[in-house]
């Protein structure tokens, strides 16, 4: 079948929905519970169930249904339904994006996706609008202005955010054991930190790393070099907040670990293997002991240099399982003018497993020493943080007089860098009885 028909096929699933919202539930569970152990992705077998729906929308709605709505509503749940990162795109979108409309627009300084059906916080830009409003990774953001973020996509909502320079967007915020809170961010430029280090005892250097943008590769060596001059032989890499960048980059990072092998790759249907990145042996420029640092802010690029320490066991990934992103889309034009943004891609790790998974269990990579925060909830607590608010309901402050002024935290003891220091600890003698 070519990718319209699938489409269409697609599209016509999508009245399934929508005739549930408008009063046909009952017969559309009778048709999925009859045909749901033939079905499976059976295109013709969809197909018919849907045939059978649209003709009861057609004939037996209190209304005369506007079937372009239909077809509009059906298009956009679709999506919903593959991940946070395929999205419908109205023809007007579709300009916007052919044009990199986007790239003019100011930001809040935050990498989002979506958890629970709300826009949710990754990580926040070190000093930038989102950091200084307040801002922090795992919000889960309930409306952004007037408008809910359950209505709309990942796609939509990272549009509502970005916008005009000096422009204020209003994000009510839920976050764990608060009440909820509107944030006022000004949308503004903002600069990425570059890679910092610093020397800890037992000739330990760390590297902290902002971004894996263009260029980071060779910030984070040179890092690396000084930190040597100044008599390192161990290092500690925290990735911890990294959320955004380039796959490439990545491996250029994981490059001045590991000196060969495979590091990455990226894979298409059925987990076919469309690019892999190898380590070139010349440009490995550490051979000491290493850690990574990752938590639940580490995503996308950053994952894959997690993965190659892992697997090649090239040094332990202290911390928390990381996020779970790393996709690659492309954008299909629609007759009407719109567009599908797809998923055709996933990032992955040497041995072909994608950062992106099913659930949270396959999602990321896995830490192999745990050592979770008690103060960072996980995005499968989504359920509690959210207890007891309405989504229907209005945003009862849509537009606050003021921001509440951030508050000051206090200083909270980094377990997980303890850790990576215990684990690069000089190693006891054990003493011989004599």
């Amino acid at each position: 079948m070519t990718f319209r028909g699938k489409l269409w096929v697609l599209t016509l699933s999508g009245a399934i929905a929508v005739y549930a919202v408008v009063g046909g539930l009952p017969f559309v569970g009778y048709v999925l519970n009859a045909n749901a152990q033939q079905a499976g992705n059976d295109p013709a077998t969809q197909l018919r169930i849907v045939e059978a729906v649209l003709d009861h929308i057609k004939n037996d709605y209190v209304d005369e249904p506007d079937l372009e709505k239909v077809r509009v509503g059906g298009l956009r749940g679709l999506a919903n339904g593959l991940d946070p990162y395929s999205s419908y795109l109205t023809p007007e979108q579709v300009v916007a994006y052919k044009a990199n409309a986007d790239s003019k627009k100011a930001g809040i300084g935050a990498e989002f996706s979506q958890v629970a059906g709300y826009l949710y916080v990754i990580s926040t830009v070190k000093g930038g609008p989102a950091d200084q409003a307040g801002m922090k990774a795992g919000d889960f953001i309930e409306y952004i202005d007037n408008k809910a973020t359950r209505d709309i996509s990942l796609y939509d909502g990272k549009q509502l955010v970005q916008g005009e320079k000096g422009t204020v967007v209003s994000l009510r915020v839920l976050r764990t054991s608060e009440k909820p809170q509107t944030i006022k961010v000004t949308r503004n430029s903002y600069t990425i930190p570059k890679a910092e280090s610093r020397m800890e005892a037992n000739k330990v250097g760390v590297v902290k790393v902002y971004s894996l943008e263009e260029g980071e590769a060779a910030d984070v060596r040179s890092n690396i070099a000084n930190l040597q001059k100044q008599g390192a032989t161990k290092i500690i890499l925290d990735l911890r907040g990294v959320a955004g960048g380039k796959l490439e980059e990545a491996v250029g990072v994981a490059n001045l670990f590991i000196k060969d092998g495979t590091l990455a790759t990226i894979q298409g249907r059925e987990n076919k293997v469309l690019s892999s990145f190898a380590a070139d042996p010349s440009k490995a420029i550490f051979d000491g002991e290493a850690v990574v640092l990752t938590n639940l802010s580490t995503a996308g690029a950053a994952e894959a240099i997690a993965a190659a320490f892992a697997e090649r066991k090239r040094g332990e990934v202290v911390g928390e399982r990381t996020f779970g992103a790393g996709t690659q889309q492309e954008l299909f034009q629609l007759n009407s003018g719109a567009g599908y943004l797809l998923t055709v891609a996933k990032w992955a790790s040497a041995s072909g497993k994608p950062f992106l998974g099913e659930d949270r269990a396959s999602m990321g990579v896995k830490p192999t020493v745990e050592v979770k925060r008690p103060d960072v909830p996980e995005p499968l607590d989504a359920p509690a943080i959210i207890e007891g608010q309405d989504p229907n309901a209005p945003n009862p402050n849509p537009t606050p007089a003021a921001t509440p002024k951030p508050k000051t935290p206090a200083a909270v003891e980094d377990i997980q860098l303890k850790k990576a220091l215990e684990l690069l600890a000089p190693k006891a003698s054990t003493a011989t009885a004599g």
